[in-house]
């Protein structure tokens, strides 16, 4: 079964393109990513409960799948989430990492230092078919450059602010070339799968971010590229289980830490 790929991937990576587009950009716009709903006609989700039964109709036993309508139906779903801070700030646990020497980050003047991991938090499982999950990121924390192990990705920001940095898939010995970057404010919602490219998320502030991420299908390994040298490491990106919190679903397989 071929992967589906909304038509903003179909065009040669060229530029990013803001979070302001109230319908899907078309083909003739430069590909990365994304298409934000700043008008929904569906009504706001105003709980996370909510979202979560509505994500579960919406894709079902398949998961976000091949389906262009289903794309835009759970893409419309994450942006029509309206839930206060106290609402979800019981996902929002942040566990401060531990400094890695293997994945080195760029600091911006030609110096590399290395990448203080943020917190990834289960909130739902999904039945296996997905995963919805909290990430907090610290000030100046960032990912390293990474792919979605063949996965759709779905992001809406919560609190703060996060920058994208966009990279074309490297060439055997090479470092990933980076396409763009762009700023990722607060309600805007991003999309991402492998066939656009690879990507680095960062907070440029002082103070936290938090971003709500939809997985399709799940995963916990995925790829991640030195920003030097292009080398690539199988990286584990498993999630926090919060205790009397998160779904399950019975019978999942997602592996958690």
């Amino acid at each position: 079964m071929q992967d589906f790929v909304p038509s903003t991937a179909s065009v040669a990576l060229q530029e990013c393109i803001p979070c302001t587009s109230a319908e899907p950009v078309q083909d003739t716009t430069p590909s990365t990513t994304r298409a934000t709903f700043v008008q929904d006609p569906r009504p706001s989700i105003h709980t996370m409960s909510d979202l979560i039964a509505q994500l579960n109709t919406c894709m079902g036993d398949t998961g976000l799948g091949t389906d262009p309508h289903t794309v835009r139906l759970v893409r419309q779903l994450m942006h029509s989430y309206t839930g206060t801070k106290s609402d979800w700030s019981q996902y929002a646990i942040y566990k401060p990492g531990t400094r890695s020497t293997r994945n080195l980050v760029d600091d911006g003047n030609g110096k590399y230092k290395p990448g203080t991991r943020y917190t990834r938090n289960l909130v739902d499982d999904g039945n296996g078919k997905y995963n919805l999950l909290m990430l907090v990121w610290g000030a100046d924390q960032e990912s390293p450059i990474h792919d979605h192990a063949n996965s759709h990705c779905m992001m809406r920001l919560l609190e703060g602010r996060l920058d994208e940095a966009l990279y074309k898939w490297p060439s055997k010995d090479e470092a990933p070339r980076l396409v763009c970057t762009r700023p990722l404010r607060e309600e805007s919602v991003a999309y991402m799968h492998d066939r656009i490219g690879l990507h680095r998320i960062s907070n440029p502030e002082a103070h936290r971010a938090v971003s709500l991420h939809l997985y399709s299908p799940p995963y916990d390994m995925c790829k991640t590229f030195d920003a030097r040298t292009g080398h690539v490491e199988a990286s584990s990106c498993t999630a926090e289980r919060l205790h009397g919190l998160c779904s399950q679903t019975p019978g999942s397989s997602i592996t958690l830490i």
